[in-house]
């Protein structure tokens, strides 16, 4: 655990900045959860790390669970935030849909998008009460994404043969194995060639243009 000297410590003297308390104490979980592989860490152990009280802890969560679920919500919104920006800013929904895998494969071989990635995917959290909801929530958004880039691709020509609300989990389904795939490789391996084949097997199932068979 990283020592935290007491020059260091937020004051909680004078009303506090919320913000920035709050994210104090998720960056401590996230520091404590990565450095026990996801093994389990008490939330004294959090507030020792971060340099606050209980109080300020009781201040932006109900319980441990619902820092656990808290720091899951905001990764995955800045995720989907980035992705659906990228999205609009692609010439087509072709264009679109491969910056959308290749990013998520891409965080996979990023080294802290890769730690948080695997605090979020630890038994600590997945045992949080509330986690399935949350990563539920979290699949819908990305579905809700990828069926407006193919619905888009229906009507730019790109994406001729998509089916936007049943392909959309597929395709999710199918980046979410290449991730694992990432997963499993040494932090910064070439994510090259398992971005290819994913991109490849959406591009043949979608019709991509320019794809035939």
């Amino acid at each position: 655990m990283a020592t935290v000297h007491r020059a260091d410590r937020p004051q909680e003297s004078g009303p506090p900045d919320r913000g920035a308390e709050r994210d104090v104490i998720v960056e401590a979980a996230y520091r404590l959860l990565t450095a026990s592989a996801g093994a389990s860490v008490p939330i004294t152990a959090v507030l020792a790390e971060a340099g606050m009280s209980t109080r300020a802890f009781y201040r932006h969560f109900d319980s441990k669970d619902a820092l656990l679920l808290a720091m899951f919500r905001t990764d995955s919104e800045r995720v989907l935030r980035e992705l659906r920006a990228a999205a609009e800013r692609a010439v087509t929904a072709h264009e679109a849909l491969h910056g959308w895998i290749r990013s998520i494969l891409h965080f996979a071989a990023d080294p802290r998008r890769r730690s948080r990635a695997l605090v979020i995917a630890s038994d600590e959290v997945r045992r949080a009460k509330g986690y399935r909801a949350e990563q539920a929530r979290y699949e819908a958004g990305q579905d809700a994404a990828l069926a407006e880039i193919l619905r888009r691709g229906l009507g730019d020509g790109s994406l001729p043969r998509a089916r936007p609300e049943t392909d959309a989990p597929l395709v999710r389904a199918a980046f979410t194995e290449g991730f694992g795939l990432v997963m499993a490789r040494p932090v910064g391996a070439d994510v090259g060639p398992v971005a290819d084949g994913v991109l490849s097997f959406v591009d043949r199932a979608l019709g991509a243009h320019g794809i035939s068979g």
